[in-house]
């Protein structure tokens, strides 16, 4: 079955680009597009997409609530957000992936790495390596705790290999460089990587990378 794409942005240009780009594949469906977060969220009750491509910026509502009202917590529906953000903008994109969103994507990102992203987003995992998502979190260090705080209870429940796991996903680390670093097989990492997330309640990795950090298990700067 095609990937059910809703696309968000108040531009009509870039959602008519993305539609273009989007309809190409033989796998993807768009199934509606939205000017802005309020009329985001109706358009996700009435159509069921699998992924929303999510601008931040936007009049009305933006896309960090309308994020939070479509994946946070206490929802359960099928869909997932992918945001799209520019360099000048990025500070927005930690509360995004707070609100519940899968991940993020530059809006001047090449087509391919676009139809790519909504495919993983899609498959229920985060966009794209998390080590994007680590430099961003480095960049905004002061939206997170400083690392002083109680450890989270919920952390407690995890085994010390899991802790070692969680530490690299959130460094950045790759399934298989995980297995690298750690001398085990990518299965076992994979294995390993979702009881992290089950645990801990988080829907991907992108969550976990953000747990990690405000949890003050990984420090941001940290090697």
């Amino acid at each position: 079955m095609a990937i059910r794409v809703l696309l968000v942005d108040d531009q009509p240009l870039l959602r008519t680009g993305f539609r273009m780009i989007l309809e190409a594949e033989q796998d993807i469906a768009v199934v509606g597009e939205a000017g802005d977060g309020l009329q985001a969220i109706d358009q996700v009750r009435a159509l069921q997409p699998d992924v929303v491509l999510m601008d931040i910026r936007m009049p009305r509502m933006d896309g960090v609530e309308a994020t939070r009202q479509i994946t946070g917590p206490g929802k359960d529906g099928p869909a997932k957000v992918l945001v799209l953000t520019t360099f000048d903008l990025d500070e927005y994109v930690v509360e995004a992936l707070r609100a519940g969103a899968s991940g993020f994507l530059l809006k001047d990102a090449p087509a391919n790495e676009l139809v790519q992203a909504i495919r993983v987003v899609a498959a229920g995992e985060a966009m794209l390596a998390p080590s994007i998502t680590r430099r961003l979190l480095d960049k905004y260090a002061d939206h997170l705790p400083s690392g002083e705080e109680q450890v989270p209870d919920t952390l407690h429940t995890l085994t010390e290999r899991e802790v070692e796991v969680l530490k690299l996903v959130a460094r950045g680390l790759s399934n298989a460089e995980i297995a690298a670093d750690l001398f085990v097989s990518e299965t076992t990492v994979k294995t390993h990587v979702g009881h992290v997330l089950t645990k801990l309640s988080l829907r991907d990795r992108v969550q976990a990378a953000v747990y990690a950090y405000e949890s003050g298990l990984v420090r941001p700067g940290a090697q």
